[in-house]
């Protein structure tokens, strides 16, 4: 059997889990044993099969305000790579929006990390997400607090807390484990929060493959716009 070449290989690093492209990248320009090369591009590439046999179907509760602009948001993902959404209390926002990122085929390689500002609220949505989307909270639907992780390798969306991503920022520079970030609650403008929204923009031109979605319910959406575009 005739070994891949170089161009071969190039072309299917796309189709691998993001935290892996770098590595892979690094590996083959290095030129260091293809073989090696190729196998860890093929367990990236299973690991993408497997997250996306495990997604779920993602339906939308009529009564919610949010449910009448899915399709809207939706195309906002699919042509910006920073959306800010202003919605009141109650209007769906905050369990609705990882669906429609899901929806927009987010989550597939890489993860859906959505931040909340305090512990119970982040494993109460984790816990209604999982509910919502008929599946086994710490499977495809996780969270994560300090001192305790309930994700898997498989998980699609992750809640968590201000302060785990910030944490993570230490030893995932380019915070490469996700596709999408949703930061949620952002109007309350703690330190946690005001640091993830700078490093977020600093990191953005390195990741024009990640999604950013800022949502809060009395967002001044101007202000935040021009932060990002400033």
């Amino acid at each position: 059997m005739n070994s891949p070449t170089y161009k071969s290989l190039e072309s299917r690093i796309d189709s691998c889990m993001i935290a892996d492209r770098f590595g892979l990248w690094r590996d083959l320009k290095k030129k260091k044993e293809r073989l090696r090369v190729t196998r860890a591009i093929e367990k990236s590439e299973e690991h993408v099969a497997r997250r996306k046999a495990t997604r779920p179907v993602v339906s939308y509760p009529e009564n919610l305000p949010i449910s009448k602009s899915v399709e809207t948001i939706l195309q906002k993902l699919l042509t910006n790579q920073v959306v800010i959404i202003a919605g009141e209390t109650g209007s769906g926002k905050t369990t609705q929006l990882p669906k429609i990122c899901l929806d927009a085929g987010l989550g597939l390689f890489g993860t859906i990390g959505h931040t909340q500002p305090r512990r119970v609220a982040a494993r109460t949505i984790a816990y209604r997400l999982a509910e919502e989307l008929k599946v086994n909270l710490g499977n495809e639907v996780g969270y994560q607090m300090r001192f305790q992780d309930v994700t898997q390798p498989i998980t699609l969306i992750k809640v968590m807390t201000d302060g785990v991503l910030l944490a993570e920022t230490q030893n995932d520079r380019f915070l490469e484990r996700y596709d999408t970030l949703i930061i949620d609650e952002a109007h309350e403008r703690s330190l946690n929060i005001d640091f993830l929204l700078g490093y977020i923009k600093r990191i953005l031109p390195k990741r024009p493959d990640l999604k950013v979605v800022i949502t809060s319910a009395t967002i001044d959406v101007e202000r935040f716009s021009r932060h990002f575009n400033g």
